[in-house]
């Protein structure tokens, strides 16, 4: 399948949430100090904690006001975060100002004083930053936050990066043409995000927050208001928004924090001070509303009932009281998850997913939610079992034992961030650094958590948490009822309520105690005998193979301390379907759900309780894959786990029970969207209708079962080639010790991965060119067009390495005609896409998300783009701009242990992805502008092209009409 198909989340409207109650988990770095540098807690509205940031923090404020925070981290090494936020986003806009938090973000990239319109892009991309991944920024309720990656930690592109930060604080020209042309990127961005789903979350605002300013003040704004933006209301907006007193500058990488300090000071000290206006409040929120019920109905929906309350906003201080009883409520809350996961998993669940909890609905007030998603037509069962677990836990309390299990859980993170604290990433220290600068809490050292949870841990009693629960509730005593859904319920609004006041009347009897158990899984039998060890001359990655034919790769790195990665791969994965079964391996991601053959699911969760050990499991397109993450306290017990789901599956029944639930919804949801169904028509059309890359009717999918599953994975589970590839902190002789205890000790196998050579790995692309449209039932002013073109495999990497930097700077050249120019669209694409699998088979597409009325428009622009790149090729710069970026990701690949293992999982039936990955950096450098014109005009002739014009299915059926 092209896609798979995905359990979906309950819809839920959004409400901001506190900063969490328990001691932060900060994940590390070099601390340049024994005492954080400038510190002051009133500087961020903390002077209620009782709590001192870690050595290593460097905290200032300018004579202007504006604010800074800096941590050096080497973590991933010679890299940076730039980052500064204002503190103005939609709530902050004037009626008639709607949108234009989000309006000025976008002009912020479009010229400046020092920066002419449209070069601040390019200028970032010939320093290696790439728009969208590096170069970023976002608009909320209350902020809006400019982002810049650096890929190299030197000098010269922190100056530029605090250049164009300064630029955007005070420098902007927001003139009248740019105004105009980037009107059209924003009303496409609105009109991509205009889906059922957005409608939900409004219409849930609208229903529980009446009246406030919240629920009008949505970042992308209205129709009406930003079509009426023009420079000068902007610019207002602007010059009263974005001053020093509400910018906070923060900065974490591989830099000497005194220089960067002086840099800030040279660059933002001429920055003139200005008031900072206050932001409206987001309310009101009206603790007295209650009995009020709303039924919200569309197609796409799942079936989902919200209970809710509100309460006057609550303000904790940062202090060791509240800390610990937040940890109390965290473990009542945690326990209450438990068990609603508990009933979760059962062949016949009463419903897909229950969310209960209370938080601050920004400093307006505070709401209680209790929220179920069920099957269609099941919210009556799914509400009176999750009511009943609410008010069970409410009446008689937790027990030790659950207590026992949740604290278990709690300490090993805890330790787990003290062990790895020393190699903490940029973007951990980034999160902290924004606790801080929003005021949420002081996050401190991990040594210092884990201390001061060991000393409250004992006071976690039964007693303890059950009286913090009650201190933090909120009851749900004639609630505000949501219904929202496909259809409406069996008796409507009167229904709901009746339904909900005799769940809340009913008599309860106290929960079950559940039995303990022991991993049954540590001997798997005699280990096997080394018959190979060697290491790979390029990149030190050893490798060795059992007697039993298993491969292992190891590569210890010091990137990231006491944390171990480990893949595994199975030879079969996606050439076990067929055309006659299409659907063989569909449930292969559900393996870990139905347990193993001496534990349920349930069961292993509680036994692995405080343990770093995890299952997954998935069919790629050659191999079945396993991926976990664990510690080298952990290192054997993980492999046992491993090793007990390929030996011993259980193929419970309940493990398919939530996914069975979820069928109906997710292909209600099927076409609701452009690109849902352009993802749908994309398989059937491009390959005649083969059922291995098509949909299949829903009936296949409820047909499927373990019993399927089980026959058809069998033979490759007992005998097909293993590969594990383990990166991390951990001693050599240990893991070849665990993994010889477990997968060598299992039955001799296959001792290499099978070619296939035969029909299974045969993909055609049609012969069928030309245009074909394709209807959704989306919103009427929603288009998509895209053109796919057949290419080939990866087998010539001279061949790869071009058709991957034509797709960048054909993206790049898109973005400057559909975005810069005729502002149609958001975010077009272009990519290139070759299968390892499939001989000779491979694509390369572009795209863009339209409305409806620009489709002629945008398809003359984009095969005029094609055209052009084709006769005179891209400029040296375009070239230039599309591939420093790609060559700064190479060389940072190998700065992260993901990145290891993307060479070292198949280092042995693999190694030819050792050499393509060491002489792609070749490759690229030496690609010049003629050889992608050549090949622009090899593979993209327009005639030669799929051309998909995704449209709404009313404009299709009034054409017809006509």
């Amino acid at each position: 399948m092209i896609s798979r198909l995905l359990f979906p989340l309950a819809l839920l409207f959004s409400i901001p949430a506190l900063a969490q109650d328990s001691e932060a988990q900060p994940a590390a770095s070099t601390a340049e100090t024994e005492n954080p540098i400038g510190w002051d807690p009133a500087m961020w509205e903390l002077e209620d904690s009782d709590f001192t940031p870690e050595a290593g923090w460097h905290f200032g404020r300018l004579d202007n006001g504006m604010r800074y925070i800096l941590r050096r981290n080497n973590r991933p090494e010679g890299t940076a975060l730039v980052r500064m936020e204002i503190a103005a986003g939609s709530l902050d806009e004037r009626d008639d100002e709607r949108g234009y938090a989000h309006f000025v973000e976008h002009m912020a990239f479009n010229g400046s004083t020092n920066v002419p319109e449209g070069e601040m892009i390019k200028l970032l991309e010939r320093l290696g930053l790439a728009f969208g991944a590096d170069t970023n920024a976002s608009t909320g309720f209350e902020r809006t936050q400019y982002k810049l990656d650096l890929p190299r930690a030197d000098e010269e592109l922190l100056d530029t990066a605090l250049m164009l930060m300064r630029e955007t604080a005070s420098e902007l020209t927001i003139t009248e043409e740019a105004v105009e042309r980037e009107r059209g990127v924003i009303l496409s961005e609105r009109r991509v995000r205009n889906t059922y789903s957005l409608k939900n979350v409004v219409d849930g605002l609208e229903f529980a927050y009446p009246g406030s300013l919240a629920s009008k003040r949505l970042p992308i704004g209205t129709i009406e208001t930003l079509e009426a933006a023009n420079a000068a209301k902007l610019r207002a907006f602007w010059e009263r928004e974005y001053v020093p007193a509400s910018t906070v500058l923060v900065i974490v990488g591989d830099f000497d924090t005194a220089m960067v300090e002086v840099k800030i000071k040279e660059r933002f000290a001429s920055w003139e001070a200005a008031p900072s206006p206050d932001q409206p409040d987001a309310g009101p929120v009206n603790p007295d509303f209650s009995g009020e019920t709303d039924i919200y109905l569309d197609p796409a929906l799942s079936e989902s009932v919200t209970l809710s309350r509100h309460a006057p906003y609550l303000d904790r201080p940062d202090t060791l009281e509240q800390r610990q009883q937040g940890l109390l409520r965290r473990v009542g809350a945690r326990i209450l998850g438990r068990r609603l996961q508990r009933l979760r998993r059962s062949e016949d669940p009463p419903f897909r997913s229950v969310n209960t909890g209370a938080s601050n609905f920004f400093e307006s007030g505070r709401t209680a939610q209790l929220t179920v998603s069920s099957d269609e037509g099941g919210w009556k069962r799914a509400l009176d079992t999750a009511i009943d677990e609410y008010r069970r836990i409410l009446l008689y309390g937790v027990s030790q034992a659950e207590i026992d299990e949740q604290l278990t859980n709690i300490r090993t993170g805890q330790e787990n961030a003290v062990a790895t604290s020393g190699t903490r990433s940029n973007r951990a220290f980034e999160r902290q650094a924004f606790a801080i600068a929003r005021g949420n809490n002081v996050p401190t050292d991990p040594a210092s958590s884990l201390a001061r949870f060991e000393t409250f841990a004992p006071q976690v009693t039964p007693e303890a948490v059950l009286e913090a629960m009650l201190a933090d509730q909120i009851s749900l005593e004639d609630p505000l009822i949501r219904f929202s859904g496909k259809t409406a319920p069996e008796g409507g609004a009167e229904a709901l309520r009746e339904a909900v006041e005799t769940a809340f009347s009913r008599a309860l009897e106290a929960p079950k105690d559940t039995a303990d158990a022991i991993f049954a899984y540590t001997d798997f039998g005699t280990p096997s005998e080394v018959i190979s060890d060697s290491r790979t001359e390029e990149l030190d990655i050893r490798t060795i193979r059992f007697a039993n034919g298993v491969m292992l790769n190891l590569k210890q790195t010091d990137l990231q301390n006491d944390v171990i990665n480990i893949s595994l791969a199975l030879d079969g994965g996606g050439m076990l379907n067929s055309r006659e079964d299409p659907l063989a391996v569909e449930l292969a991601s559900l393996l870990p759900a139905g347990g193993l053959g001496q534990h349920s699911t349930d069961e292993l969760q509680s036994i692995l309780a405080g343990r770093s050990v995890g299952a997954s499991f998935s069919a790629g397109a050659r191999a079945f894959n396993s991926r976990a993450s664990t510690t080298p306290r952990d290192f054997e017990l993980q492999m046992q786990v491993m090793a007990a789901f390929l030996a011993d599956p259980g193929f419970r029944p309940e493990g398919l029970g939530p996914w069975r639930k979820g069928l109906e919804d997710f292909f209600a949801r099927i076409g609701r969207t452009p690109g849902s169904a352009l993802g749908e028509a994309f398989g059937p059309a491009l390959s005649d209708n083969d059922p291995r890359f098509s949909r299949q009717p829903i009936e296949a999918y409820r047909g499927l079962d373990y019993d399927h599953l089980r026959k058809v994975i069998a033979e490759r589970m007992a005998n097909g080639a293993i590969e594990i590839g383990i990166v991390g902190d951990f001693d050599e002789a240990e893991a070849i010790r665990f993994v010889a205890n477990t997968f060598g000790a299992m039955p001799g196998r296959e001792i290499q991965f099978r070619e296939y050579n035969d029909e299974r790995r045969e993909r055609s692309f049609t012969n069928e060119r030309g245009s074909r449209t394709i209807t959704h039932k989306g919103e009427d002013d929603q288009a998509q067009l895209t053109f796919v073109w057949p290419t080939t495999d990866t087998s010539d990497w001279e061949l790869s390495s071009r058709l991957s930097l034509l797709a960048r700077v054909l993206r790049l050249e898109l973005t400057d005609t559909l975005r810069e120019e005729l502002g149609q669209t958001y975010s077009p694409s272009a990519n290139s896409r070759q299968s390892e699998t499939y001989r000779g088979y491979g694509t390369f597409s572009i795209g863009a998300a339209i409305d409806v009325k620009e489709v002629e428009a945008a398809r003359a622009a984009m095969l005029a783009t094609i055209s052009r790149l084709a006769s005179d090729g891209p400029s040296q710069d375009t070239v230039d701009r599309a591939r420093q970026p790609l060559l700064e990701s190479l060389d940072n690949r190998l700065k992260t242990n993901r990145g290891w293992m993307g060479l070292v999982a198949r280092a042995q039936s693999r190694p030819e992805d050792i050499a393509r990955f060491l002489g792609t950096r070749e490759r690229q450098e030496g690609i010049t502008p003629a050889e992608l014109q050549a090949l622009a005009a090899r593979y993209l002739a327009p005639a030669d092209a799929v051309e998909f014009v995704v449209l709404p299915e009313a404009v299709v059926a009034h054409s017809a009409q006509d």
